[in-house]
């Protein structure tokens, strides 16, 4: 059984997700506050979180930045705020997709479901190559791990999804929305612009100059290639 955590210090919220997530098969454990969603959190127990944006204690952003140092699970960020600042800065910390409130019971559990399938399709497939080595990157798939000239970098789980996927097709071109599609995939909620920041984020942690990228090279109205 899949367990999740709530963390929304709404009651009725949290207690109508609780409930539509449970008729569908999953444990589930509810957190009212930021500072303890953030300590079931790293009791590294869950499978999925689903983390209001805005907290007592908290917020939603902090909460993410810190489970992502050290988990690697989907995080789905539940917000009141449709200012695409807030989405984008979520998702540049480290969450997989958001969803606005109000919502319908049954899409945040289509969500969900479709998060979970991603997430152990990534860890256990096998079509993708068990280690790529390119230009001093060595991508370790089997333990998730990525090194750049020997030295270890941590990555979000899209992070390294978005990285697995590029490395494995290198010297081709693909568009922000084909990426988009293909990483997140068409029920997810975002547009390209996701595609944009997780690209920005893997150069600042991969790249000595992420200006000027020895890795993922930007082209100019078509998208992105990873170069060999």
């Amino acid at each position: 059984m899949k367990h999740i955590l709530i963390v929304e210090d709404e009651q009725l919220i949290a207690e109508l997700e609780r409930d539509y997530l449970e008729v569908s098969g999953y444990k589930v454990d509810i957190a009212m506050d930021g500072e303890q969603g953030l300590k079931l959190a790293l009791r590294g127990v869950y499978d999925l979180i689903l983390l209001d944006v805005m907290l007592p204690l908290l917020n939603g952003f902090e909460v993410c930045k810190q489970v992502r140092e050290h988990y690697q699970i989907p995080i789905l960020m539940v917000t009141a705020k449709k200012e695409d600042i807030d989405v984008i800065r979520g998702l540049g910390l480290g969450a997989d997709d958001y969803i606005t409130k109000p919502f319908k019971p049954g899409e945040l559990v289509a969500r969900v479901k479709a998060h979970l399938a991603r997430y152990e399709r990534l860890i256990g497939t096998k079509e993708q190559k068990d280690e790529i080595r390119i230009q001093g990157l060595f991508i370790d798939n089997a333990s998730r791990r990525v090194f750049i000239n020997e030295q270890e970098i941590n990555l979000t789980t899209k992070e390294f999804e978005l990285l697995i996927f590029l490395a494995s097709n290198p010297n081709r071109v693909f568009s922000k929305d084909h990426i988009f599609e293909r990483i997140w995939g068409f029920d997810a909620m975002g547009d390209a612009q996701t595609v944009t920041v997780h690209i920005r984020k893997l150069r600042e942690k991969m790249e000595i100059d992420p200006s000027n990228s020895q890795y993922i090279e930007t082209v100019w109205g078509a998208g992105y290639r990873f170069r060999l």
